[in-house]
This record gives structure tokens, sequence and C-alpha cells, in this order.
């Protein structure tokens, strides 16, 4: 056995313009915004003596379907548990093949992968960096049984097109609306209609549980996914220990464990009643960047076609390498020294070691996804950023580009 010795190069030098003044202290990427409220009703399910799976729950998901319009909603664990229940529920399997973008987290393919179906990648738009109907179009085959659609950064989708190509065919679409709360598409709330939608609550969403997700549907079919979500039982944990339930229950498939619990439901029923705010805070974030970005030509800013209400989950920008002296991993160096922290989103799929030596794929195999990818950064939107923070943010990169300039 032989063992590799890492070799740790020095950190490049950074420079910051005479003029500049980076902050005092570092500003974090996307904490979560909880307040007293959120802690106050935690206390109190404590208090209740019902921590999982209970009414609080069912409270979560009756409001969020009525918040967006939807027919009904399952509480989830997460949204990667919303996309795995929906392909199971579907009878999705060895054989299948689903198609979805490389742009994207991970769990997007690594679901069809659990299914034993085979994920087929296509490239996204130039602009919005969304699944390109087009390529799908090229990717359908007679073993398509699902597209998975990313509504990316939260900005949704072409979902006329991708819809279009699916229903003549009896081809699912499964929505990953993982950054799309509370994001519109002609005017309809993303989750408002018959398509499965997965929603994720992680800490850095724009609504948070801390852990969670939540699946909407019709309602024909979320009660044949809330059988999947918890065990494949006939009656769940609330069913049989309040009073009037009953002990039986019996095993009709081999489900997984994915139920939400009360305490992260008690969080998302108070961050449901805030999201309007806590979304017009995100836009003033949004407008404050796009108006000092928009007109450096070494920046390309994030679009928003004129019929999609954008949920703004990331900023992402995207470098052009042509007008600068560094690359992108240099620029978040530079940007973190300035005390600015930042994020990718996402490496993607198609260079992971997994999918990149399983289905033979190199960078240039998807290349618009890719190049976007070489100089693309997230920068720090949430809710908890001040005006002076925003402007912190903006002068760091703006500095960055000035002292970089080609």
């Amino acid at each position: 056995m032989t063992t590799q010795t890492k070799v740790a190069f020095p950190a490049p030098s950074v420079h910051l313009h005479p003029e500049f003044r980076p902050r005092s202290s570092f500003l974090p990427f996307s904490p979560p915004d909880l307040g007293e409220e959120e802690i106050a009703e935690v206390v109190d399910t404590l208090r209740s003596g019902w921590i999982t799976t209970g009414p609080k729950t069912r409270q979560f998901e009756t409001e969020f379907a009525g918040a967006l319009g939807s027919p009904g909603a399952l509480a989830l664990n997460s949204c990667t548990a919303g996309l795995h229940v929906a392909l199971a529920t579907l009878g999705i399997g060895e054989g299948d093949e689903v198609i979805t973008t490389p742009m994207t987290f991970a769990a997007s393919a690594n679901v069809i992968e659990h299914v034993r179906a085979r994920p087929v990648l296509v490239d996204v738009e130039p602009d919005t960096l969304n699944i390109d109907p087009d390529a799908v179009a090229r990717a359908i085959t007679p073993r398509t049984r699902a597209i998975i659609p990313v509504h990316y950064a939260g900005h949704p989708v072409e979902l006329d097109a991708i819809e279009a190509l699916a229903g003549p065919r009896g081809i699912h679409v499964i929505e990953d609306a993982a950054h799309s709360l509370p994001a519109t598409f002609r005017g309809r709330m993303i989750g408002a209609g018959s398509n499965p939608v997965a929603f994720s609550f992680y800490a850095t969403k724009n609504l948070t549980t801390g852990e969670g997700g939540m699946l909407t549907g019709d309602q024909e079919f979320l009660d044949r996914a809330r059988m999947f979500s918890l065990h494949g039982m006939s009656r769940d944990a609330w069913k049989r220990y309040d009073k009037g339930g009953s002990w039986f229950y019996e095993i009709l498939t081999p489900g997984f464990k994915y139920n939400m619990t009360d305490l992260q439901a008690a969080i998302g029923r108070v961050q449901l009643r805030r999201l309007e705010s806590l979304m017009d805070r995100r836009r003033r974030i949004v407008a404050a960047y796009t108006a000092a970005f928009e007109g450096e030509e070494a920046l390309q800013t994030p679009v928003a076609r004129a019929h999609v209400g954008h949920a703004w989950h990331l900023y992402v920008l995207r470098l052009r390498p042509e007008c600068l002296t560094i690359d992108r991993n240099r620029f978040i160096n530079e940007l973190t020294e300035r005390q600015i922290g930042t994020s990718v989103h996402f490496i993607p799929l198609h260079v992971h070691p997994f999918y990149r030596d399983r289905y033979g794929y190199t960078p240039g195999s998807f290349p618009i996804a890719f190049d976007s990818y070489s100089r693309m950064l997230s920068l720090p939107l949430n809710t908890r950023m001040s005006d002076a923070d925003v402007h912190d943010v903006i002068d760091a990169v703006t500095d960055t580009v000035r002292t970089f300039r080609r």
C-alpha cells in the first residue's frame, strides 16, 4: 500500500485597492433568519407532549397548500425525500430513464439511482441556467418515464415547453423546487399544479425548518406518497397513538422513514407567515446588487424573464474571464480576504467522479453548464443582511474587479 502525501502550496497574495477598507468581521453566506416567534412555537411544541409527526405537521401541510393554492401537501424530512418518494409512488424503476439537468445538487440525480433508473443529463439554457427544453426533446427515448426539471436559483423552468413534451408521451414531470418558494410561472405559484413538486426547507432556504421539505401534488398521488414516506404503513404514527387511534396497521410496501416532526413544522408555520416580508427583503438586496453590477463588463448578472416571479434563493454572478486577470477561484479568495462569504452553485453532476465514471462524461459533455460553473459564484443573499452588509458586498466585488481588471 502506498501513501500519498498532500503538498501544501502557499495561498496567493491578496491585493486590496489602497482606498478599500475591508469589514472588521466576516459576513457569512447564508445564515437562517429565526426570531423569538419561531423559538416560542418550538417551546410550545416541546410542552405539548407531541414532538414527532402530529397535529402541527398536519397544520403546516394545510397552511402550505393553502398559501400556494396546491391540491395538497405532504411534509417530509427533506426535498430529497420528496423527489425519492415521488419516483417510487409513480413506479419508476429499473430500465427506466429520467431526464434531468447537470446544473443541480447531487440529490436530483441520486434519487434516480436509488430507484435503479438511469439519470439522463441534458444541458442548460445560457441565460437562466435552467434545463433546456430543446435538449430535453432530443434526449427522449421510449424508455423515458419522467423529467425532473430544477428551478435553478429560484427562476422557474419553461414549464409550458416541458409539459408539452411530456404530456402527449405519458411522461411524468416531477419538479425540483428546492430553490423556488415562492416562485411563480405565468402568474401561478410553483407547486399549485398537479405535477409532483418537491420543496426544500434546509437551513439556507427562503423558508427553513432546519432540515425538512414538502411534496405537493394531486391528493390521490399524495395519499399513496404518504404511505411510502412512513415505512409503507397503512396508518401513520399520529393516527395510531392519538386518542381514538388504532394500534393495528399493515405494511403495504417497503417504504421509507421520511416524515417531518412537529418540532420542524412549528418553525415552518411561523416562517410561512413571515414569508412575504422575508421575500421583500431578498428582492431589495437583489435590486441593489443588480443596480451596482449590471453595467460592469466583467460581470454577468442573473436574469428574470418577464413571465416568471423569481424566488431569488441565489444571486449567481458569472465572471467574464476575458475582462479579468484572475479566475473564479482566485476571485472567491479575494472576496474571502475582504471578509465576504460566497459559495458556488453548483459543481455540475457530470464532473463528479460517480457520474463521470459511470456514464463516461467529460467536462465538455454539457458545455454550457461547465463553462458557467467555471466562472460562477453566489453572493451572500439572506434576510439577516443589513443595508451596510449589502454595501460591503458591493464594495468588495467592485474592488476586486477594479484591482484585477485586464
